[in-house]
């Protein structure tokens, strides 16, 4: 075939296809806000006819005769046909995908738990999109829940402080009322409770004020090298007169070699709220053990107990701010007179996080065991 045959066929053929493409081209603009399943129709509609009118003109321009003619043309059309309905089937097939995914997508902003959604999917890529919606759905059910905790607590915790705020404040307006009338026989013990009731909400605001540190992530610590030794003796030290009223034995199983790097007062801190909680909970004529030992790279120093234990569901909650449980098994309710807020475990916990530790809550025989996990000193 000459050259110029092959020229003048491919300009026919490129003209026809040109032209259908762009009055597809045109539609889809116009239906641009239409359906996918309709702008898919219009693309293989526009595909389909595009080739149909290239054969279609380049034979009626090769001067063929009528037979041939014929031949090609309900060749072309059935071709077309069967082309145009196979590609339709196939995009339905997709729209149906897209509506599955579509689904998904408002379940997961309806907040639901989606199972395993890659069966919806009509092949591997909207199965990848369908597994990464299942995630998601799973990873915002989590972040509820936590949200959901946490403003379960924060309402817990506005609910105990202010009941714990009432009544100091109602004591000391009856005091200073009783002290205005001259109604009080004894001024000097007045003002001695005044004080304890003073002291008891000063305890309270130090501790919503370290509690505020420790979840804003502005607590600073002054680490060095320290004994779990001398701090576990500390706190003995500081409640054995509470232990001997109580009967109470105070065993200490640690070793001057137990060395950790932390804040000693923070430390402290959370090693008395640990001991007068167990001194708290444990009957008279109990027993307490402190012991500390090693495990890999990491300092364990536990406190045990022979008291009641911790219920079994509120184990995970112990560490709640605001959560006193049903017999108030909360740090220094009633032993060292202060807040009582449900706020010793929290900022218990919150201490020993920030120097990269874990503290952890168990049921121990009769009694409750809580144990920090703390790096061993380089």
């Amino acid at each position: 075939m000459p050259f110029a045959d092959i020229v003048a066929i491919a300009g026919i053929a490129l003209a026809w296809a040109l032209l259908v493409s762009g009055l597809g081209g045109i539609s889809l603009w116009l239906l641009r806000r239409r359906s996918l399943m309709l702008q898919m129709s219009v693309v293989i509609l526009a595909v389909v006819l595009s080739l149909a009118a290239g054969v279609l003109a380049v034979a009626e321009a090769m001067y063929i005769s009528p037979h041939d003619l014929l031949v090609v043309v309900v060749v072309t059309v059935i071709s077309a046909v069967v082309a145009l309905i196979v590609a339709l089937l196939l995009a339905a097939q997709l729209v149906r995908g897209v509506r599955s995914l579509e689904r998904l997508t408002h379940s997961v902003g309806d907040g639901e738990r989606l199972d395993d959604a890659a069966r919806l999917a009509v092949n591997a890529d909207f199965a990848r999109v369908a597994q990464e919606l299942v995630s998601t759905s799973e990873r915002l059910a989590a972040a509820r829940d936590e949200v959901q905790l946490l403003d379960r607590s924060r309402r817990e915790l506005i609910a105990w402080i202010s009941h714990d705020l009432r009544s100091p404040l109602a004591g000391l307006r009856a005091m200073t009322e009783a002290l205005d009338d001259g109604l009080a026989e004894d001024p000097a013990r007045f003002h001695r409770q005044m004080r304890r009731q003073i002291d008891h909400m000063t305890d309270l605001v130090d501790s919503l004020f370290q509690l505020s540190k420790i979840t804003s992530g502005t607590l600073v610590l002054d680490l060095e090298p320290m004994s779990l030794h001398d701090l576990v003796s500390d706190a003995v030290a500081e409640l054995a007169p509470i232990a001997r009223a109580k009967q109470i034995a105070l065993v200490e199983l640690s070793s001057p070699d137990h060395v950790v790097i932390g804040d000693a007062r923070e430390l402290a801190r959370v090693m008395v709220n640990l001991l007068a909680n167990a001194l708290e909970h444990t009957p008279n004529g109990g027993t307490i053990r402190i012991s500390t030992a090693r495990e890999n790279t990491s300092m364990v120093l536990s406190v045990r107990d022979s008291g009641t234990g911790i219920p079994h569901d509120d184990l995970d909650r112990v560490f709640e701010p605001g959560w006193r449980g049903n017999d108030a098994r909360t740090p220094k309710d009633a032993i060292l007179g202060t807040s009582g807020a449900g706020l010793g475990l929290a900022i218990a916990r919150g201490i020993i996080e920030a120097h990269d530790g874990e503290i952890s809550a168990h049921n121990d025989g009769t009694g409750s065991r809580f144990d920090i996990r703390l790096p061993v000193a380089a």
